[in-house]
């Protein structure tokens, strides 16, 4: 077997928790698990790398050794990967922007404004800026983080807030309450509101995602007075027809633009709130313009708010319920 970097690290990590089975925790496996690859290991070696007994795990002479190089070669691989994921970040930047959008009913919007504004700004004929959509926050800030995504545009329920792991900084955008969505023939379609208790009897749909919305919505429900008897996940388009069919209503962001055969109606009281985020690398602010960005998030949102004619009147009504 040939000793690689993830071999290093597990070491560094035995060393310093100075125990198998916490380093086993602390990296994800199952201690025999570890207990093998530090077997491997040693093998690999010639020699014990610890004395391991019910002490603990303390490094021998070989294991000194092999530690003084993993505490060299282990900055040094992460600083490689810092300095070429940043390269090619800089590279695609040239001439071209990577936005990553989850859980957004703005993420078009958001593009296309950076598409009219972001070359001026940078002081480019041409740019280029192309989207990548994710179910998952996590996955996109990950992507952010790592330098393949220049910029990220996430909701998520008002109770959360997007990772900051890997130097990532978020700003928020807009909160606007849930609204639930009811086909043109539902006993609420026509009201401006209805109580959540009102539909405790519906099969109940959002956008597949992650976080806490679904604990908030069944908290909501729950002070309401009951228990949803059914929640699925379904795409935009799946989630309409399903609603327009009349099996089931659907909890969306009040800027989804209007379908036929279906209406958006808010819920009393605002009871659950969806916030957007727009982030990128901490050090992306300096080859990127970030005022510019963060103008066009909220000019997506503004955008969204006056081509959604109901959720605009809703808004100048309860002033106090976006705040």
């Amino acid at each position: 077997m040939d000793l690689e970097v993830r071999h290093l690290r597990m070491i560094v990590v035995v060393a310093e928790s100075g125990s198998v089975t916490k380093a086993a925790a602390s990296l994800g496996l199952a201690q025999p698990a570890l207990t093998a690859q530090l077997n491997r290991i040693d093998r690999a070696l010639g020699g014990c790398v610890f004395t391991r007994d019910r002490q603990g795990a303390r490094p021998t002479e070989l294991g000194e050794l092999v530690l003084r190089h993993a505490r060299v070669v282990l900055p040094a691989m992460a600083a490689l990967v810092d300095d070429a994921r940043r390269h090619v970040s800089d590279r695609a930047t040239a001439g071209s922007v990577r936005v990553g959008t989850v859980s957004s009913a703005i993420g078009g919007l958001f593009a296309s404004r950076l598409h009219a504004a972001l070359p001026a700004a940078l002081g480019v004929d041409d740019l280029l800026v192309t989207t990548a959509t994710s179910w998952a926050v996590e996955e996109t800030a990950e992507r952010l983080a790592s330098g393949t995504l220049d910029v990220a545009l996430v909701g998520m329920c008002d109770d959360a807030s997007p990772p900051t792991d890997g130097g990532l900084v978020w700003t928020a955008v807009s909160t606007d309450p849930v609204f639930v969505l009811v086909d043109e023939y539902h006993p609420v379609a026509a009201r401006d509101a209805v109580g959540l208790g009102e539909l405790a009897d519906a099969l109940w749909l959002t956008a597949p995602g992650s976080g806490c919305f679904e604990r908030c919505f069944v908290s909501a429900c729950v002070r309401a007075g009951f228990t949803p008897r059914a929640m699925g996940e379904s795409d935009r388009t799946s989630c309409i027809d399903q609603v327009r069919g009349g099996h089931a209503v659907a909890l969306v962001q009040p800027v989804l633009l209007d379908a036929p055969g279906v209406r958006t109606v808010a819920l009393d009281g605002a009871p659950l709130r969806w916030t957007h985020h727009v982030g990128w690398r901490r050090d992306a602010a300096e080859r990127l313009p970030v005022d510019v960005i963060e103008r066009a998030a909220a000019g997506a949102h503004r955008d969204a708010v006056q081509r959604s004619p109901r959720y605009r009147r809703w808004r100048a009504e309860h002033p106090v319920e976006i705040a």
